[in-house]
């Protein structure tokens, strides 16, 4: 195990997240507000940076365990250090929930312990829903565009952070394509900020809700999320960027380059585009007796189906006064989740889609047992490799969702808001139902859980095995296997 680059790469991540803490500062001077809750943290994270990442050691190579090791420590110590300002503020003057909001914040989840957001800080505000847009594409994604630092190791890096079954590299080097990818999100970030503007949101509003869109987070700066605009063209807006920020942004490369056809083919995006209108025409028909006319029911239904299926968490209405069967609808999304290579959470498109040709192949072959049944996505063929990564993920999935369950359980809250609020938070979506749906929040929870459901994010933001890997000791230990274990990641 390589410690001391390790600890350079993190100390790097730490010096990026002090610079990113200027723009809440500017925001607080436009504001006339208190400077010392982010010059502090600041001053903190510089010294903290400095001290690991001034000197490059003279071994810089990053396999895959330490690529895993420097994902998990580095997104833990962002949001430890990043909670420090809603507490020096007083904005969320318990550390314990700060760590929880900002845990929500960078992991892109959007469940919240504040009863109300509009009393907070215009820093504090701005500082909570960067989280989301630096999270979204992945901090380490972030620091690789802007600092070149593993020598070409950096791909483990990505590996570990980045959503879905498979990973590659858009262009030979890394670093250039964590360029293309952070230039292609900016720029959608930037196209919906001005499309709000347009519709007369305030440019402060839509900062905040462009990068709640962009990272599929949710943090808001009203009570009421989108729903205290009451505007049809923000719902239609937004509702359209959080699914396209809900698509492999590979495809969006493909895009530029004019590789037309590789868009269209995508079985993924065909997939992913037939499940959101089949729950959007099947919410619609059930909650049209609610609204009384289509347009309205249809609006309502598109946004919340937007929102959830990309884990964004924002809301137009209170969706846990639906019908039975749109709520069921609802939390099944939550588990589906986005496209791989997103911004979005839940077990993602292409998973699932391997999962279900698996499961169909081997029915075959149950029936023919000498018959030859390939599982192919995309066209191609899938690897035995990434099946076996599919079935080992939801195994490991499934076990530390029903470990929590049951942990979480011991609090008394009731069956459905215990489910929902663990759903929440492992697929990143943030609102559940009852306590903690879309009018309601996590603070009643304790201490213990808060840190437990914390855990939780950072398990379904990373797909679980880098925050499981970082506590078993075979990994900490010895430096044999570690080129094999680089190229079986």
């Amino acid at each position: 195990m390589n410690y001391r680059m390790i600890g350079y790469v993190i100390g790097k991540i730490l010096l990026v997240e002090a610079a990113l803490m200027m723009l809440s500062l500017a925001v607080s001077v436009l504001y006339r507000e208190p400077l010392a809750p982010f010059l502090l943290p600041m001053l903190l994270l510089a010294g903290v940076g400095l001290l690991l990442g001034g000197k490059k050691p003279r071994q810089t190579a990053l396999y895959a365990r330490e690529g895993l090791a420097v994902v998990a420590l580095a997104w833990i110590a962002l949001s430890l250090f990043g909670a420090a300002p809603f507490v020096i503020s007083g904005d969320i003057p318990n550390f314990v929930d700060a760590f929880f909001e900002t845990v929500s914040g960078f992991t892109t989840t959007g469940s919240t312990i504040l009863t109300a957001v509009e009393p907070l800080s215009r820093g504090g505000l701005f500082w909570r829903s960067l989280t989301h847009w630096v999270g979204g594409m992945g901090v380490l994604v972030f620091v690789m565009a802007v600092l070149p630092m593993t020598d070409g190791h950096g791909m483990h890096l990505m590996r570990a952070e980045v959503p879905g079954p498979t990973v590659g590299k858009l262009v030979s080097r890394m670093g250039d394509s964590a360029k293309i990818l952070y230039g292609i999100y900016l720029a959608m970030t930037a196209v919906e900020t001005l499309l709000l503007l347009a519709g007369g949101m305030p440019l402060f509003d839509a900062c905040i809700h462009a990068f709640g869109t962009a990272g599929t987070g949710g943090f808001s700066c009203r009570d009421l999320s989108i729903g205290a605009y009451q505007s049809p063209y923000f719902d239609v807006v937004i509702g359209i960027f959080m699914l396209l920020f809900g698509v492999n942004f590979n495809l969006y490369y493909f895009l530029l380059i004019r590789r037309f056809r590789e868009v269209f083919r995508s079985e993924e995006l065909r997939a992913y585009l037939l499940v959101v209108g089949a729950a959007v025409a099947a919410i619609t028909a059930d909650i049209v007796h609610i609204y009384g006319n289509v347009w309205t029911s249809l609006r309502h239904a598109f946004f919340q189906v937007s929102s959830i299926i990309t884990t964004t968490g924002y809301g137009t209405v209170d969706f846990d006064l639906w019908p039975t069967f749109s709520k069921s609808v609802l939390v099944v999304l939550m588990f589906v989740g986005a496209c791989a290579g997103s911004t979005g959470g839940g077990i993602k498109i292409s998973r699932i889609l391997i999962l279900l040709k698996a499961a169909f192949s081997d029915m075959k072959k149950m029936l023919h047992p000498n018959a030859v049944s390939t599982v192919r996505l995309e066209g191609k063929p899938v690897s035995e490799k990434t099946l076996r990564g599919a079935h080992i993920y939801f195994t490991v999935y499934m076990a530390v969702f029903v470990a929590s369950f049951l942990l979480l359980s011991l609090e008394q809250r009731g069956l459905v808001t215990t489910f929902t609020a663990l759903t929440a938070c492992i697929n990143n979506i943030g609102p559940g139902l009852e306590m903690v749906g879309p009018m309601g929040n996590f603070s009643a929870f304790s201490p213990l859980s808060k840190l437990l459901l914390s855990f939780d994010m950072l398990v379904g933001r990373l797909e679980i095995f880098p925050m499981l890997l970082l506590f078993a000791p075979s990994n900490w230990r010895g430096r044999r296997n570690i080129r094999w274990a680089s190229r079986d990641l």
